[in-house]
């Protein structure tokens, strides 16, 4: 059920991204730098508007959200239950998963915090 909810919903989306894409081409412009702000991806020289802005709201679009926020579903802990196994990336840039870090019978410590 939540799968199928998630399909509609991301699916409303695209379609209507798509739609105001073809309507209000310079709008959806400004509106996607503005998204590329909030997430840095602007700071990057060579990675222009004209690389990715057309692709939002494409099919390809769609399988990829789709397929990040199904694969999101599988990462919730519940109480009772075995940890997710969740991607981590250690300091020298490698992805590697939560669980290759177990070491025999010693008990697993995460330690959150914040550097501000």
């Amino acid at each position: 059920l939540q799968k199928i909810l998630i399909l509609l919903h991301v699916t409303a989306c695209v379609v209507v991204g798509k739609t105001l894409m073809i309507l209000f081409p310079n709008a959806m412009k400004r509106y996607i730098l503005k998204q590329g702000e909030k997430s840095r991806m602007n700071e990057n020289p060579k990675f222009s508007y004209e690389n990715w802005g057309p692709t939002f709201f494409s099919f390809k679009y769609l399988l990829f959200v789709l397929k990040v926020k199904w694969k999101r579903l599988e990462d919730e802990a519940h109480e009772g239950h075995p940890a997710p196994n969740t991607p981590v990336v250690t300091l020298s840039g490698e992805v590697r998963h939560l669980l290759d870090f177990l070491r025999d019978n010693r008990p697993l410590i995460l330690n959150f915090g914040s550097c501000t």
